[in-house]
């Protein structure tokens, strides 16, 4: 399914987005910007432990903050690591939305054109899905009210449920 805010591009998938070509995917982050399991874990597995020691040698950040490192050896070339929550704590609708508007400032900074985020702050970050696609489509939403670099975002789910939620989340935005 693609659909359209103002002029930017959205996508809902299902499946992993390590494998995904797109200039940049968002890491579920903590502040302290290690990464553990979860999102953040598999993008360590797949994309190389130098991810995580360039992440962390920029933490650490404030949650509702993000950093961009190398993708390492993923598919995509860069990691936007966004702060939904601190190391242990919980994930915050607020702190979410920031990261990601944080993340796409970043990704416009560069001149990035596509960037793909999971469901931040769901899961062990203790939001429900439903509220952390919300959060990042409000996110989204503001972005796309003036002209920046991304033209394309993949909302990325492992399973049906998450892309429901971004999908409803979505519908809602649009009014």
């Amino acid at each position: 399914m693609r659909r359209s805010i103002g002029g930017v591009i959205i996508q809902i998938y299902i499946g992993d987005i390590t494998n995904l070509a797109v200039d940049a995917i968002a890491n579920a982050a903590n502040s302290d910007l290690w990464m553990g399991s979860g999102v953040a874990g598999a993008i360590k597995a797949k994309g190389g432990t130098e991810i995580e020691t360039e992440a962390m040698s920029l933490g650490p950040i404030r949650p509702g903050e993000a950093v961009m490192t190398t993708g390492g050896s993923l598919p995509a070339k860069y990691v936007i690591h966004c702060a939904g929550m601190p190391p242990g704590g919980k994930a915050t609708y607020w702190k979410v939305l920031s990261s990601v508007q944080n993340a796409l400032n970043i990704a416009s900074d560069h001149n990035l054109h596509s960037v793909a985020f999971p469901a931040i702050g769901a899961g062990v970050g203790g939001l429900t899905e439903q509220e952390s696609a919300k959060a990042i489509l409000t996110g989204v939403a503001h972005y796309a009210q003036e002209p920046h670099s991304v033209k394309e975002i993949t909302l990325v789910g492992l399973n049906k449920y998450v892309c429901d939620c971004f999908s409803q989340a979505l519908d809602e935005i649009e009014g």
